[in-house]
């Protein structure tokens, strides 16, 4: 007759959590290598190379202002001076609300000149602007 013993029949007092814990952190591994990919996806139109389609509106006029590197400021090959460049502008913007203007400084042009022409765009409320520039 065999003898059983009573702490072999007793029920289990504690828990292995090992295995749990293995689980956790191949949970945790899996998430912070898939959220990154989750996050980083950007909305982009693609362009489908294909031509856009012909449209019967005329291109818009596009101003230039030059300075060069004396300092001297033309507006569309005319020179200017700052007063009469914002004169100028003004009078084309109430024209044309959608005014747009490329600017174009010559290589040894005075920086202060060129920031006497962009304050006078952003005084008047020109926000189309382009600032041109060569290859070297």
């Amino acid at each position: 007759m065999r003898k059983t013993s009573k702490s072999t029949h007793s029920t289990l007092n504690e828990l292995n959590i090992t295995p749990l814990l293995d689980l956790v952190f191949v949970l945790l591994v899996i998430f912070i290598i898939t959220t990154p990919q989750m996050m980083n996806n950007l909305e982009m139109n693609l362009p489908s190379g294909k031509p856009p389609p012909k449209t019967n509106e005329p291109k818009p006029k596009i101003n230039r202002i030059t300075v060069d590197g004396q300092g001297q400021t033309f507006l569309n090959e005319q020179s200017v001076t700052i007063p009469t460049l914002k004169a100028d502008l003004q009078q084309m913007k109430s024209d044309n609300p959608d005014l747009s203007v490329v600017v174009k400084g010559s290589d040894d042009v005075d920086y202060q000149s060129m920031v006497n022409v962009l304050d006078v765009l952003r005084q008047l409320d020109i926000t189309k602007v382009g600032l041109a520039t060569e290859a070297p």
